[in-house]
């Protein structure tokens, strides 16, 4: 049985989604004081976390990031806040995915199913090989890019998106197929997320060195071009 964390101060709305998950056989846990979040965390290792952005004491934001620096656990932003900026923010500081309020179970429930076949189900034995493009190095146990002597933390997404190109390099990928790749489907999510976490994937290479070494076509996809005087392996 998955253990969710559920994070939520509207008292009747997280009792609704709590009984909702619990008649499909979900252990859903509810912090018992908003100022001990973090550590309640610690203490119940869920599988999955379900976080409000807007809460006493500490914002989702902030315990979006606290959680990130001990586990790599899947958290799902639900929020009222449907700007595109709190949408960046929360992938910036680790959450997997958003879902605006008001929003209905069937949505959620597709959601969460989705994320736990990627992380813990059948989806998830393809990472277990690592990728490599000349000295670009993936490692799918501990989730870090290496590049010569330079090593960075990816999240699950990030590491996921940034395989499927190295696994495809020289070649384009489609926006459909990536997205497939990491949310397991197109219809529930912004096309921004997307966006938003390829410029972070552009970043993260841009600090090893590497400057528009992804290529996007529009109507196409992206596509990971490696230097060719660079290459000295490809796995």
């Amino acid at each position: 049985m998955y253990k969710l964390m559920l994070i939520e101060d509207d008292k009747e709305l997280s009792k609704l989604i709590q009984e909702n998950l619990e008649r499909y056989g979900y252990n859903v846990f509810q912090p018992d004081s908003f100022l001990e979040i973090v550590d309640e965390f610690t203490r119940i290792e869920p599988n999955l976390v379900l976080l409000d952005i807007n809460l006493p004491y500490y914002d989702g934001f902030y315990l979006s990031r606290s959680f990130r620096k001990q586990s790599n656990v899947p958290i799902i932003i639900i929020s009222a806040r449907n700007q595109e900026m709190d949408q960046i923010m929360a992938i910036e500081f680790g959450a997997d995915d958003y879902i605006t309020k008001p929003f209905t179970f069937d949505l959620l429930q597709s959601k969460i199913k989705a994320t736990i076949r990627r992380v813990y189900g059948e989806y998830s034995t393809s990472d277990s090989i690592n990728t490599c493009v000349g000295e670009l190095f993936i490692d799918s146990k501990t989730l870090t890019l290496t590049y010569q002597e330079k090593k960075v933390d990816l999240s699950k997404n990030e590491y996921r998106l940034l395989k499927k190109l190295m696994d495809n390099q020289n070649n384009f990928v489609s926006r459909e197929e990536l997205i497939e790749e990491v949310w397991d489907s197109v219809t529930f999510v912004d096309d921004n997320t997307l966006t938003v976490n390829i410029s972070r994937i552009k970043q993260i290479l841009s600090g090893l060195g590497f400057e528009d070494i992804i290529k996007s076509k529009r109507g196409v996809g992206y596509m990971l071009l490696y230097p060719s005087h660079m290459v000295i392996s490809n796995a």
